[in-house]
């Protein structure tokens, strides 16, 4: 099958591209590398050893987001292309509504000019919002606190009724929980710009000397010791679920959506010390007061997934700890260095 990679070059983007060319799919990567690297494509290319197309572009670019795709011809997309922090949606909601909003508005219109019916979306557990109920299915209320949220619920929404309007059509909406972790080799892993964002990046760059100490949001939260609970989910796992809802959108039209996380949840604290576990390094930690908007626990029902995906992860927490070291052990400065 020939894929095309919208934000291919970014931390989840670049791990779904190798498990492609392993799998002995054609891909062509379209990034614009605002928040990725070509670096870290040269490095697929080696791990897979399989040369790949390549455009550096921006989704909202309509002329040359049809240009790549007429030249490559492709018979699905994946659309990970994408502004993604909770806190700065908030600060900058716009921004989000024109990356991601807009973005997947112009990929679909370029879809439909080249004739390409399936797509797999990247989409994230943040549409769910407040918990009504736990775990998350697929059929939990949406109601998206932030920005980034609510993004991501519109573009669903826009792909549902793009759908249903072709009915040779497929879409997968694949919301994630809390990726995390890096590919086995140490090469790739998750390289965020500026502060880290999440738990494990900010965590690895303490054990590896890039910042003092960890802040910990809360430690009176009604858990078993009191940090918050999150479902952490591999990110080749996650990677590979792209795979299988490929494979799914190229046997069924019309559109599914599916949780995909690990159905087990791990406090603040199990994963500082895995981290010290498998890095043998301290990892020095402060209390802080909660953040507004946080939640106790948080974490999937993946029975869907199992069910039509044929999909379930493989790697447990101490697998995600130990890849996330090897990549920031091998790449203290990130792929930068």
């Amino acid at each position: 099958m020939k894929v095309f990679i919208t934000g291919g070059a970014g931390y989840i983007g670049s791990h779904t591209a190798l498990e492609l060319l392993r799998s002995g799919h054609e891909i062509c990567v379209y990034d614009n590398f605002s928040n990725a690297t070509p670096e870290a494509l040269a490095r697929v290319k080696r791990l897979a050893n399989k040369d790949f197309v390549q455009v550096s572009g921006d989704i909202r670019a309509q002329d040359d987001l049809v240009g790549a795709m007429q030249a490559f011809q492709p018979d699905a997309v994946i659309h990970f292309a994408g502004v993604k922090a909770v806190g700065e949606s908030h600060a900058d909601p716009l921004k989000y509504y024109d990356n991601n909003v807009l973005g997947s508005l112009r990929l679909l219109q370029a879809m439909d000019q080249v004739g390409c019916q399936q797509i797999v979306f990247s989409s994230s557990a943040t549409v769910y919002g407040t918990v009504h109920y736990l775990p998350y299915d697929e059929k939990h209320p949406l109601n998206p606190t932030n920005p980034y949220g609510q993004s991501k619920l519109m573009v669903e929404r826009i792909i549902q009724d793009w759908c249903a309007a072709k009915p040779q059509a497929s879409a997968v909406l694949l919301r994630y929980f809390n990726p995390a972790g890096a590919h086995e080799s140490g090469d790739i892993g998750e390289d965020p710009s500026g502060v880290p964002n999440n738990l494990v990046p900010f965590a690895t760059q303490v054990a590896v000397g890039r910042r003092p100490a960890l802040q910990v949001f809360g430690n009176d939260y009604d858990t078993a010791d009191g940090t918050g609970e999150r479902d952490y989910i591999h990110v080749t796992d996650l990677a590979l679920a792209h795979s299988a809802g490929l494979d799914f959108a190229s046997r069924h039209q019309g559109c599914e959506v599916f949780n995909i996380g690990t159905g087990q949840p791990y406090s603040v604290m199990q994963i500082i010390q895995a981290l010290e576990q498998v890095s043998g390094k301290p990892i020095p930690y402060a209390l802080a007061p909660r953040r507004a908007g946080d939640i106790a626990r948080f974490y999937a029902g993946v029975e869907k997934a199992k069910a039509l995906l044929n999909w379930q992860a493989e790697r447990d927490i101490v697998a995600i700890c130990d890849s996330a070291w090897q990549w920031q052990a091998q790449n203290p400065q990130g792929y930068s260095a």
